[in-house]
């Protein structure tokens, strides 16, 4: 009975994970979908959250974000240079799991700051921005990031809702034609102008402009409404994102999950090429895993 009870409030928070946006998954990619996976711990969030539960949240809700966006025009300097020195790039060694299937449409980032992890490379290069983020408790997260001329990134949520997505232009194309786009709702990146986002809704962003955008990309910890909220997201953030950290060279930190991330990559060339070959029975089979694994939990 107890293991049903599971079974049904798991299916539960992923049924509403799916529902509450206005745009939407197919439910069969839903299931299959990572958010799937962590839906349980995503509907904590939620509930307990210390802000609107809206794809955007007003930049006002975090006071801190202004030191941010009163340093923009240094933050780009350092962000121009590293551009110039090509430092702002995907992956060498396919050991970022968090942005892994973006670096093919041409998304590229240089981190900052990632939870508790050590960025020395950061430190050497960004010494003015790195110096800053440390003022800001909030920010647990921080990166350059490039979309070039027709760059984009697919519709997807992130996967844990435990943070916000906080967006600062610094060298865009001050272009519509250059946007994100978060359940629905469309927004275009501007010089020196900030917006905050909630990235577990469904979102994609595309530069159909002929410039390069540059933002800084931040993850704020969620406002929770209680102290031991605040302090379980903190722990998750503390404990499990750290380990997805990922290194800008090899004198930087990985976590890991992206230690163990470079063999399920390799494993993940012959999944592709078994879905290329078969895209139905893929999918019968992939379905069919999730099933047994759930039977295998239930029943033993």
């Amino acid at each position: 009975m107890i293991k049903w009870i599971i079974v049904a409030g798991y299916l539960g928070a992923v049924l509403y994970v799916h529902f509450r946006g206005k745009v939407r998954l197919r439910i069969w990619r839903q299931l299959l979908d990572h958010s799937a996976l962590v839906a349980p711990i995503n509907c904590f969030m939620y509930a307990f959250s210390g802000v609107p539960r809206t794809p955007y949240i007003p930049v006002d809700n975090f006071p801190d974000l202004e030191k941010l966006r009163a340093a923009w025009p240094e933050i780009r300097d350092e962000g121009l240079a590293l551009t110039a020195m090509r430092k702002i790039k995907a992956a060498d060694k396919n050991d970022d799991a968090g942005f892994n299937s973006f670096f093919k449409y041409g998304w590229k980032r240089f981190y900052l700051k990632w939870y508790e992890a050590q960025h020395p490379s950061a430190e050497q290069l960004c010494p003015k921005t790195v110096a800053l983020l440390r003022e800001l408790p909030t920010v647990k997260a921080a990166m350059f990031a490039e979309l070039p001329p027709g760059g984009k990134l697919n519709p997807h949520r992130d996967p844990f809702a435990g943070s916000l997505r906080y967006h600062l232009g610094l060298a865009t194309p001050n272009d519509d034609r250059c946007f994100i786009e978060v359940d629905g709702e469309r927004h275009s990146w501007r010089d020196g102008e900030g917006v905050v986002f909630d990235e577990t809704y469904l979102h994609w962003a595309e530069n159909r402009s002929d410039a390069n955008r540059l933002i800084l990309f931040c993850d704020i910890e969620r406002p929770m409404r209680y102290g031991w909220a605040a302090k379980f997201n903190h722990w998750m953030g503390r404990k499990v994102m750290t380990a997805a950290s990922s290194p800008n060279d090899e004198h930087d930190q990985t976590g890991m999950i992206n230690r163990l991330f470079r063999f399920v990559w390799l494993g993940g060339q012959y999944r592709r090429r078994f879905k290329a070959w078969n895209r139905q029975l893929y999918y019968v089979t992939k379905f069919g895993l999730i099933v047994l694994g759930v039977g295998l939990i239930v029943f033993l």
